[in-house]
Order: C-alpha cells, then structure tokens, then sequence
C-alpha cells in the first residue's frame, strides 16, 4: 500500500519521522533509520558554536509503572548537539547523496541574532537538506543564552526570528513549539505569520522526574544536583493530543502540523493524524525501542487504511477535528438525545451510597 504523503511540496515515502535528538546525533545513525524504512528525520538540533554546548552524565530519567516497571515517562536534560558545524555540515551533504529520496529536516537553534540565524541557515540550506525545523521549544540548558524555549514562549520572538530564517530560506520551514505555556495557538500563528509553512508540536515538557528517597536528591543527579529536564514518553501523549487539535483547528488553511509527544506505536500515531497531523516524529520511543519499531508503525497504518477504506494518508489527516465543541454544546445535543439524566454525576447520594471508584466507573467513557 502507498503510504506516502506531501507535505508543503516534500513527498515523504512515509509520514513517519525520526524527531530531533539521540536518534538523530549523526550522519551514520540517520542512515541507520533510512535503511529501517523511516520516511523522514529531523537530525539533532545545531548552531553555530558547539563549544558552547556541554553536556553532562546522567542525563536521563525514568518513570516507571507501579505496576509492571513499564517506562511510562522520561525526562533528558541533554542539550542540543555538541558536535562543530562543519562536521555536521559535510555529513548533510553525505546523507542526502546517499539518501536522495528520503528527507532530512535540519533542525536550527541559534541566539537573538538575525546574522547568526541567517548565517546558520544559508549554511546549512547549501547541503541540499529538504526542509528547516526551528527549534523555539528546547526547555533546558540554552534558555540562559535566550534559546529555545525561551523564544517560543514569546510570540513577537518567534514572527521575528522565523521572519529572519524565511527571509534567506528557500525550502518549507517549520518551527517546533513549546508546550510550556498557557496557549500554543498564539506563538505558532506568530510563527506563520513569519512565514513558516508547518508547525511542529510538541516539545518536551519541562518537568523533575522524581527524588531519591535514599539520598535525598532530585533526579538526574548531577554530582549531587539537578535541573528540571524534558518530560516525553507515553505519558505526554494527551497533552500532546489536545495541543496539535488546538493547531488543526486554529492554524491558517494550508498550515501544517508534525505530532509529536509520547508515540510509540502506530494507534498513537495514526491519533495525532487524525487530529490533524501530517507527519509525525517519534524520538523518545525510538530511544527506548530502537529504529525497527517504523516496522509495526507502517503495518499498523495499512491496516488501519485498508479496514477504513482510506485511499490515501492523506484522508486521515484531521478527520476527527469536527467532533471537537464546547460543553454547552455537549449538554444541547445530550438533552436532545434525552440523555440528559445520565449527565447529572453530582447527586449527593449517588457518591455516598455507592463506592467512589464504581461511580467513576459509571461516568468514564472506555
């Protein structure tokens, strides 16, 4: 079955991408993933001075199920990639020439400077990469340089620095959001009114994973210390969920949108295509399960198409966006179903004389 797409004029063989970071550090473990069969990869974010980029060990954080163990969240505090730019500027130049049809985003960070983002991404767009990912969501570690984050929290920074990037690009440019902020709406329509094409969300969430109860310290712990990190993995996906439906229903028509947040299987991104994503990336679940796991996400997506009767990825795409409403909404069309009784959970002696748990058993939907 063809499940390719084209997004803002890139046919990806495939809409699924590897997401910016570890599985994307370097020329050898991007063409790792395209032998794999992934469509596409947003290499390992870069800028202009990686000595200015030091990472630390651990820098990494679990969390498990009480249950089974499972890893039901991770947190990083690793930073953007630390290797210098000429390195990663002739292994661009490698993958495309051994890749030709298969599509790499580079994914750019830089400081408040329209002559370094602009120097940046003149340098970069000269490798024949397909597209841009501008990194306004990087949580932790650059924010003190005023990066990441620190820009996508600030809508007049992100039409601005976006605006310096679409200015010299001459291939789509996507900016990449932070979920870390009370409406991912306003910042992604700054950026496309700063020209960029698609909108990636989301990024991590910042969060501290836990604490040792043995020692007493937050964790990762660094030589003893910490600093809150990047929440992913399973747990994100509903926050994840909510935010990419708020971007397909308020983004300008033709604006697209690459998922990202807690993927790891192909009904989690066959999810965010239906909540209006075109692509989507996985990072954190190909850290966990390796590079094998686009095996299942392409089955999954055929038979999900073939048992739908979707003739193209394409039709996925937002198909569930128009049963979003408002509550008033949902009270109306409840009453009007003469349903409305079922609704009234706040009887008194409802929740008194039936155990708490069953009564939230009755009023949660499967």
């Amino acid at each position: 079955m063809d499940l390719s797409i084209t997004v803002n004029g890139i046919k990806f063989p495939n809409p699924f991408l590897l997401g910016s970071g570890p599985p994307g550090t370097n020329a050898r473990v991007l063409a790792k993933s395209y032998d794999a069969g992934w469509g596409g990869a947003v290499a390992k974010t870069v800028s202009l001075e990686s000595s200015k980029v030091v990472n630390v060990v651990p820098r990494y954080g679990k969390l498990r199920s009480r249950e089974n163990n499972e890893v039901i969240g991770f947190e990083n505090i690793e930073l953007i990639s630390d290797r210098p730019i000429e390195v990663w500027l002739e292994e661009f130049r490698q993958v495309k020439k051994d890749y030709p049809n298969n599509i790499l985003i580079a994914s750019i960070m830089e400081e408040y400077s329209k002559e370094r983002w602009q120097e940046l991404t003149r340098l970069v767009q000269d490798t024949g990469v397909d597209a841009f990912e501008l990194n306004f969501s990087c949580p932790h570690g650059m924010t003190e340089r005023k990066m990441g984050s620190e820009m996508g929290e600030h809508p007049d920074l992100c039409q601005e620095v976006t605006s310096w990037v679409t200015e010299v690009a001459k291939i789509p440019v996507w900016a990449k959001m932070t979920p870390n902020i009370t409406n991912i709406k306003e910042p992604s329509l700054a950026a496309v009114r700063g020209g960029a094409a698609g909108i990636s969300a989301i990024n991590t969430i910042l969060s501290v994973i836990g604490v040792n109860l043995d020692t007493l310290r937050p964790m990762p712990t660094v030589e003893g210390h910490t600093v809150p990190g990047g929440y992913s993995a399973q747990a994100v996906k509903p926050i994840a969920l909510r935010m990419v439906s708020q971007l397909g229903l308020g983004l300008p028509k033709g604006t697209t949108v690459s998922g990202i947040g807690g993927i790891e299987n192909s009904h989690d991104a066959i999810e965010f295509m239906l909540l209006g994503a075109s692509t989507v990336q996985i990072c954190t679940g190909v850290m966990l399960q390796g590079v094998k796991m686009v095996d299942e996400l392409q089955e999954g997506l055929a038979k999900f198409m073939t048992d739908k009767g979707f003739n193209s990825v394409g039709e996925i795409v937002g198909k569930s966006l128009p049963y979003f409403s408002t509550h008033m909404e949902l009270v109306k069309m409840m009453k009007e179903a003469k349903r409305h009784k079922a609704g009234e959970a706040a009887r008194d002696n409802e929740w008194a004389q039936k155990d708490i748990t069953e009564k939230t058993a009755e009023l949660t939907s499967d």
